[in-house]
């Protein structure tokens, strides 16, 4: 069976995007490369207990209000429909 790559973009705040930077110049690989490997392996350490994903999301900041700003837009017919993401 074929692997199948599933793109997704990050955005890191300032401190963060000069950490990998850092790291991936001492370790001689791509950001890219290394935040792929890094995000790969925070996946796969997670622990799937809804009480532990309700602590990282509530740790992101802004999180609850964007959630609330977004039900509210969806609310108001201004979000795009998930067929047509597609």
């Amino acid at each position: 069976m074929a692997s199948v790559a599933n793109r997704i973009n990050v955005t890191l705040d300032d401190e963060h995007a000069a950490k990998l930077a850092r790291l991936a110049k001492r370790t001689h690989v791509h950001e890219g490369t290394l935040a792929r490997s890094l995000l790969s392996a925070a996946l796969d350490d997670a622990d799937p207990d809804a009480t532990r994903i309700t602590e990282i999301l509530d740790a992101i900041p802004g999180a609850w209000q964007r959630t609330r700003e977004g039900a509210a837009e969806a609310a108001r017919g201004e979000g795009t429909p998930l067929d047509e993401l597609a």
